[in-house]
């Protein structure tokens, strides 16, 4: 789907801007994105490139992939050819790179739901592989630092007590490794395992982030994740089709915050570390952000049945709310809550 990129869009994220702090410590800096046309990095990338032409942040944006047209495409009227560098990357392969950068956002991968299931080997080999590359860079650029792009399904499932609903850093339950469809929460849990080894025994600076449940207008045609498929059929006009209860509990949030998140880490974070990110003001179940959606698109929610292959796909976790504590504690905040964020999903889809 195309953005539509206009003033109260760049207004949206200026907002994001402001909740980054200390983000001019990113001027004049060489910053390596993979990832760059999927939800959560062309927000990342939108953030920069405004900085950019609005505070003449002197910022060397190199977007790494394997077709620069698509990436030149994906931008087109907020990136001209000048703006940013293109650099060959394959996240399937473990290849040696070339570049000068001084932060590397690792945000590549695949998190499409029927992807993971349709093609495991590659979805492993794309964390581990494409990581591996990517340490390797930073290892070559001594004094740069490595943000990998976690999930927040590496914590699987666990049965808390005292009323605890809510996954911190240190919360680990169960995966069934055995069920192809853990190829992704067990692959991110070996590629952060990675980024701590490589910190060990080279001393690469590395910073994890831990992303929950994604949403925008950034959502592409292809996606099968269920907010994904909600948004373009409110944005169709049509009703919401929801093919479960929706009563699990989950951590939503707009792919500004994700971003602005995202730069907070790489800018704040301890090395070595890794950091939940979750809006505390949009940990609702799935049927409350299907209704958020709906109302912002004026139709309905309706159910059907989902097919065998839709049941194979579906997250592993019972729930995945995430706590966000110690990412506020770096001082960062979310500006988009369900309804908020809903409206402006659809506004700019």
């Amino acid at each position: 789907m195309i953005m539509k990129y206009n003033k109260d869009y760049f207004d949206d994220v200026r907002l994001a801007i402001e909740a980054v702090p200390d983000i001019t410590a990113l001027f004049n800096k060489k910053i390596f994105i993979t990832g760059s046309t999927g939800m959560i990095c062309s927000a990342v990338v939108e953030i920069l490139a405004l900085l950019n032409k609005e505070k003449n942040a002197g910022m060397k944006i190199i977007l790494a992939g394997r077709n620069k047209e698509r990436i030149a495409e994906r931008f087109k009227g907020l990136l001209e050819e000048d703006d940013f560098e293109f650099c060959e990357y394959d996240m399937t392969k473990t290849m040696g790179i070339a570049a000068d950068a001084d932060y590397i956002i690792h945000g590549a991968g695949n998190a499409d739901p029927a992807k993971i299931t349709g093609f495991p080997v590659e979805t492993v080999k794309g964390n581990i592989e494409g990581l591996m590359s990517l340490l390797e860079l930073a290892r070559n650029n001594n004094g740069s630092r490595l943000l990998f792009l976690s999930s927040g399904e590496i914590y699987g499932n666990k049965d808390f007590e005292d009323g605890k609903n809510r996954f911190s850093e240190e919360d680990y339950g169960y995966v069934d490794i055995l069920n192809p469809r853990a190829c992704y929460p067990m692959s991110k849990r070996a590629a952060e395992n990675l980024c701590i080894s490589y910190n060990k025994e080279y001393g690469v600076d590395t910073v994890i982030a831990r992303s929950c449940h994604i949403y925008g207008p950034s959502i592409t045609a292809s996606d099968s994740r269920a907010t994904a498929s909600f948004t373009r059929d409110a944005a169709a006009g049509k009703d919401i089709v929801m093919k479960s209860k929706g009563d699990q509990l989950r951590s939503y949030c707009y792919t500004l915050d994700c971003a602005s998140a995202l730069l907070t880490i790489l800018i704040k974070g301890v090395s070595a570390n890794a950091y939940n990110i979750s809006n505390k003001d949009s940990v609702v179940t799935i049927r409350d952000m299907a209704d958020a959606l709906a109302r912002a698109g004026g139709v309905k929610v309706v159910f059907e049945n989902p097919s065998d292959a839709e049941l194979k796909s579906y997250n592993m976790m019972n729930s995945s709310a995430l706590d966000a504590t110690k990412l506020e504690g770096l001082g960062w905040r979310a500006c988009f809550e369900p309804e908020r964020g809903a409206e402006a999903t659809l506004k700019y889809v």
